[in-house]
């Protein structure tokens, strides 16, 4: 297939592509092919033939049908397009049938270089915008998903510069202390053979205190690959400022991370992550995946108080089959088990899935995590002290919830 619909098709996968949808050149090609076969007769065979070959699940559906039909029904696509960057009055029924930020900026003509048009048209009016809202804040507040490339590219470097404080813990070493309470009587013997003094003067230590270990298991599958993605620039920042943390992702399978993440460069870890990774954007299977990070990894990386963060929407493809069993076995062996979950961005959020029932009675703090506020209150809970994290709104009911009925 030649001519103007294949390079219609293949400006309509770059504007796909733009608005974050995985679509590559291979795509294209197949999707030629595939419209060879189907033939371009009916609007529906065409409109299902290239959703079958550039949709991978159903999270993209809704982004790839508006981008369908504002590319292949309206030919002033662009101009509908840049009207709804113009400041207008509009009713609640335009809010709803907007394109998503993601898409309009993947329609949008690229921007002409500076000073290409400065000879002509009117002056530019400057607005005092002293009072506005800070874009920092707006782009604290905005969810992950909803994201523009720009805010994404934006909030990565935000989230390069976030911490976590987590205490310090006692560990059973000891260490010369001058105000310690315990008497380190080696120490004071060989003091004195070394002065030869009548008097013993005597030495003291107390126990260290020391980061705990931070172990992380992070969901890659389909439903959390935007936030699962946004979570390992965060977690690269960790495991650059501080030592002993271990990062584990998992979808179908558990694969350990945590020696790509140590490259000073987060686009060459990334990179490896990405090499290493088999089953991103794929289904899920906790209980599979806890089952063997308990057997093999839980002794080498759970000791001297570690603390777990588990990232997941906690949907399982195995209906929480033995998830309860081994959720409760990695309670055990942790100091602190925090579960984040993108799907408590909803108020009206309640533990129905399988998964998230057998989850809940086992962790000692139920947060979201979907933008970088709720990374920056995940920094608080973490610092304070205490076992139980107390949770607000829809997460403290479908806690209290899964707890009950448990």
């Amino acid at each position: 297939m030649s001519g103007k619909l294949a390079e219609n098709v293949m400006h309509f996968a770059r504007v796909l592509r733009g608005a974050g949808l995985p679509v590559g050149p291979d795509k294209v090609l197949d999707a030629l092919r595939a419209l060879q076969v189907a033939g371009i007769e009916r609007r529906d065979d065409f409109y299902w033939t290239l959703a079958a070959v550039f949709l991978d699940r159903r999270e993209q559906f809704e982004l790839y049908d508006q981008a369908f039909h504002i590319f292949w029904r309206d030919p002033r696509m662009l101009e509908r397009v840049m009207a709804l960057f113009l400041p207008k009055v509009h009713g609640r029924a335009d809010e709803d049938q907007a394109p998503p930020a993601r898409l309009a900026e993947a329609l949008m003509p690229p921007a002409k270089p500076p000073g290409e048009d400065q000879a002509e048209g009117p002056e530019e009016v400057e607005l005092d915008a002293a009072f506005t809202v800070s874009d920092r804040e707006v782009l604290q507040q905005a969810d992950f998903e909803t994201m523009t490339n720009e805010e994404l590219a934006q909030a990565k470097r935000l989230i390069a510069e976030l911490r976590l404080p987590i205490p310090l813990v006692r560990t059973r070493r000891l260490a010369r202390d001058p105000h310690g309470i315990r008497v380190d009587m080696r120490a004071s013997l060989r003091a004195s053979l070394r002065s030869g003094a009548d008097l013993i003067v005597l030495e003291r230590r107390s126990q260290t205190r020391r980061h705990p270990p931070l172990v992380v298991l992070c969901d890659i599958s389909g439903s959390m690959s935007r936030y699962s993605r946004m979570f390992l620039h965060f977690l690269h920042a960790i495991t650059n400022d501080r030592d002993r943390v271990y990062t584990f992702v998992f979808g179908t399978r558990l694969t350990n991370i945590t020696r790509h993440l140590r490259h000073r460069d987060v686009d060459v870890a990334l990179a490896h992550v990405a090499g290493a990774v088999a089953d991103w954007s794929g289904g899920t299977r906790i209980g599979t995946s806890l089952r063997e990070f308990n057997l093999r990894w839980s002794r080498r990386v759970l000791g001297q108080n570690a603390v777990v963060l588990m990232i997941t929407d906690g949907l399982d493809r195995d209906l929480g089959r033995d998830l309860g069993d081994e959720m409760d076995r990695l309670r055990k062996s942790c100091r602190r088990l925090v579960w984040l979950n993108p799907l408590l961005r909803y108020e009206g959020f309640e533990p129905r899935p399988a998964g998230v029932r057998a989850m809940l009675p086992h962790v000692d703090a139920f947060l979201p995590a979907h933008n970088i506020a709720s990374l920056v209150d995940l920094a608080r809970a973490l610092s304070g002290p205490g076992r139980r994290t107390p949770v607000r709104h829809a997460a403290a009911c479908a806690l209290e919830r899964a707890r009950r009925f448990a």
